[in-house]
C-alpha cells in the first residue's frame, strides 16, 4: 500500500535523525499492521546483525510490544533483566548485543502507527536527552503521518466526478465550482509538506486536472507561473490575507507578499483580484 511505503520511509528518516542526535548505536522500527495489534520491524539504523529483521511483535509483548498497549514511551536499562517487560523476544535483542532500550510509539488520531526503538549495548540509563530526541523524532513521524492522511482525505474528495447523463448545466454549478477551488487550495497548500514523492506528484496531478486548462476548457497560452505563485495566488483566490496564506503554506508573509507580486506582474495584473481572474482566465485556476 502507498500509505505503508510512506510511513516506512518516514520511520527511516526519523531513526537516522535520532541516531544523529543522540549518538546511539542502534535504532530501529516499523509500522503496526493494519487492523491488527501487532508492528514489525522492518527499518534499522546502526543494527549489526539479523535477529530483529522482520520480528513481529504483539501489543503487550516486550518493550515495543508495551509501547503500543500503552500508548506511552517505555524503557529498560537492561532488557533481558527487567521486571517491567514480558520477555517473548530476549533471545532476538541477545543476538544483537543490546542491553538499553528504549521504545516510543508513534500515535495518530489516538491510534498507535508504529514503534521506534533506540538502543544501547550497554546496561546504563540513557537519561533525558536520548528520551526527548526520541519522542521529538516518533512527533516528526506522527506529523508526516497526518499530512499524508490528509492528502489521500483530500484526494479521494477532490478527484473531479464525471457528470451523469441526466445531470443539467445549471444543476449545483456553483455549489460545484466552489467545492473543486476549496480542494484545489487546499492540494496545493499540503503538497509542499508532503516528502513521499509519488504522493506529492499525485497531489499535484489532480490539482491540473481541477483546472480548467488540465480538464474540459482551454484558452490562450498563459504566462508560466512558478510553483511558489500557484500556490500563493490559490491561496488568494480562497479569500486568505497575506498572513494566512503565509500560516497555510509554511511561509514569512514577506515571502508571500514576493510571489504575489511576482505572480501578478507575470499575469500582467494590477490588483491581487485582478491576478486571480487572469489566472482562471488562462486555465490556472478553477
Amino acid at each position: 500500500m502507498a500509505a505503508d511505503a510512506a510511513g516506512t520511509m518516514e520511520i527511516r528518516g526519523a531513526l537516522a535523525r535520532l541516531r544523529r542526535t543522540t549518538g546511539l548505536p542502534v535504532a530501529f522500527g516499523g509500522l503496526v499492521e493494519p487492523g491488527r495489534q501487532r508492528m514489525r520491524i522492518s527499518e534499522f539504523s546502526g543494527a549489526a546483525g539479523l535477529a530483529l529483521r522482520g520480528l513481529a511483535v504483539t501489543s503487550g509483548n516486550g518493550l515495543g510490544g508495551k509501547a503500543v498497549a500503552l500508548a506511552r514511551p517505555c524503557a529498560v536499562t537492561d532488557y533481558s533483566l527487567s521486571r517491567q517487560i514480558s520477555h517473548e523476544y530476549d533471545a532476538a535483542v541477545a543476538e544483537e548485543g543490546l542491553r538499553s532500550v528504549l521504545a516510543i510509539p508513534v500515535v495518530v488520531r489516538r491510534r498507535v502507527r508504529g514503534v521506534l526503538y533506540g538502543a544501547l549495548r550497554t546496561a546504563q540509563p540513557l537519561g533525558d536527552r536520548t528520551l526527548t530526541a526520541a519522542v521529538q523524532a516518533a512527533r516528526d513521524v506522527e506529523q508526516a503521518l497526518v499530512v499524508g492522511d490528509e492528502a489521500r482525505e483530500l484526494l479521494s474528495a477532490a478527484r473531479p466526478p464525471d457528470a451523469g447523463p441526466d445531470a443539467g448545466p445549471g444543476a449545483d454549478a456553483g455549489a460545484d465550482r466552489e467545492r473543486v477551488r476549496e480542494a484545489h487550495t487546499a492540494l496545493r497548500a499540503l503538497a509542499p509538506r508532503i516528502a513521499d514523492p509519488v504522493l506529492r506528484a499525485e497531489l499535484l496531478a489532480v490539482c491540473g486536472l481541477l483546472t480548467p486548462r488540465g480538464s474540459r476548457e482551454r484558452t490562450e497560452r498563459p504566462a508560466a507561473l512558478a510553483p511558489r505563485e500557484l500556490d500563493v495566488l490559490a491561496c488568494v483566490a480562497a479569500g486568505a490575507t497575506n498572513a494566512a496564506a503565509a500560516e497555510r503554506l509554511g511561509l514569512r508573509p514577506e515571502t508571500v507578499k514576493g510571489y504575489l507580486r511576482s505572480a501578478m506582474r507575470r499575469l500582467g495584473a494590477t490588483t491581487r483580484g485582478e491576478a486571480v481572474v487572469a489566472a482562471r482566465r488562462a486555465g490556472l485556476l478553477p
